[in-house]
């Protein structure tokens, strides 16, 4: 695939980048610079390549899912400046 001017100049305006007209042909030639960094990717072979989170292995801690700092719902609603049936209130702000 090849970038002419024209479709450097339609990426430039959809990226809302102002790009001056006497630059295109080198924002054309630096696209198809990428494209073909992209076309060399893609003739690699990496069927057996696993798939990974990071580049070094290891395994992400877990932990157990246990409140430690509950029922302190009427201490945090003191801070509250309305609060009705054990929730925050506040103004209504859509009709």
């Amino acid at each position: 695939m090849s970038i002419d001017t024209d479709t450097a100049a339609r990426v430039a305006k959809l990226a809302r980048i102002k790009v001056d007209p006497a630059e295109l042909p080198s924002l054309a030639s630096e696209f198809n610079a990428i494209l073909g960094f992209i076309e060399q990717l893609s003739e690699l072979d990496v069927s057996d390549v696993e798939p990974m989170t990071s580049v070094t292995p290891q395994r992400l801690q877990a932990r157990v899912d246990e409140v430690t700092d509950g029922n302190q719902q009427s201490k945090v609603l003191s801070n509250a400046p309305d609060a009705r049936e054990g929730f925050f209130a506040v103004p209504k702000v859509v009709e």
